[in-house]
């Protein structure tokens, strides 16, 4: 089978968050897709599959090295820049829809052509649903930080566009860069909740700066560039201010520095997010 490396949300390789695509991998079962997930050791690997309905023009199915996500943001932005930048799909110039089938449901995902070049995909994530608020003590004390360091005009919210996930508001970059979780800790917060994922962020000028902590099990990491969580936070942002376009700078602190584009409907019923990726590795996978 073939499959192939991209760094996501970026232009530059070795940025970004990188990505493992499997292409073809209809006879594979739920378990080898997981263990090629483990294999791979990247943040998540994508799974493309011939779709079970004709709404949609492929179906893809997402897995870290632990379980299999519904939906995740820097997955399906690479799947499908791959998919048009290797001609896998037809597109021309402009704007270009097409339908994926993710266990979240079928969603659509947009993407830009510019003079041959595919320069932006944009997938719809699912309609928001906010969720619990937490105190501010736990959450705090997870991540390595006082209560004083959060943005004490907000509150952590679960917040979801496909996966739940856990808002956290700091003051400052400062506070930002300071953050150290335990993640035995933030694993039981976040389970307590039917959750893996929190996202702290912050506000400077025009741009928003994250962090994306990611907790199940024994899989624990920081994650450069989170699509699902950056769809969140914006649908969090729009909630709480109004806000309706986001940048968000993430990966900075691990050296992976990545930007994500965030878009919300006036009416805050749908969220919009886009990016851009690069191949940076191709070859061929053998399973017995």
């Amino acid at each position: 089978m073939r499959y192939f490396i991209l760094d996501v949300f970026t232009k530059q390789a070795l940025k970004g968050n990188p990505l493992a695509v499997v292409l073809d991998a209809d006879n594979l079962s739920s378990d080898t897709m997981l263990a090629l997930a483990r294999e791979f050791n990247l943040s998540e690997t994508t799974f493309v599959l011939k779709p079970t309905t004709p709404e949609a023009a492929r179906r893809v199915r997402i897995f870290t090295p632990a379980l299999e996500l519904p939906l995740a943001g820097h997955p399906v932005i690479g799947t499908w820049y791959l998919l048009a930048a290797e001609k896998m799909v037809t597109t021309t110039e402009g704007w270009n829809t097409f339908h994926q089938e993710v266990l979240a449901g079928i969603l659509p995902v947009e993407i830009l052509v510019e003079r041959g070049t595919v320069t932006q995909v944009r997938m719809t994530q699912a309609k928001p649903q906010y969720f619990e608020e937490i105190p501010p003590v736990p959450i705090a004390q997870a991540l390595g930080i006082s209560t004083s360091d959060l943005d004490s005009s907000l509150s952590p919210q679960f917040v979801s566009t496909g996966m739940k996930q856990l808002m956290v508001p700091v003051r400052s970059r400062e506070v930002l860069r300071q953050v150290e979780p335990a993640f035995s800790d933030l694993e039981r917060l976040l389970g307590a909740h039917d959750s893996h994922l929190a996202y702290v962020f912050a506000q400077e000028t025009a741009v928003y700066h994250a962090r994306s902590y990611f907790a199940a099990g024994s899989f624990a990491v920081e994650d450069p560039a989170t699509g699902s969580a950056a769809g969140a936070l914006g649908a969090y942002m729009y909630k709480q201010r109004g806000v309706t376009a986001l940048q968000i700078s993430q990966g900075i602190e691990m050296g992976r520095g990545a930007t994500i584009q965030v878009e919300i409907a006036p009416a805050g019923d749908v969220v919009k997010v886009g990016g851009t990726a690069v191949i940076v590795a191709r070859g061929e996978i053998t399973v017995a």
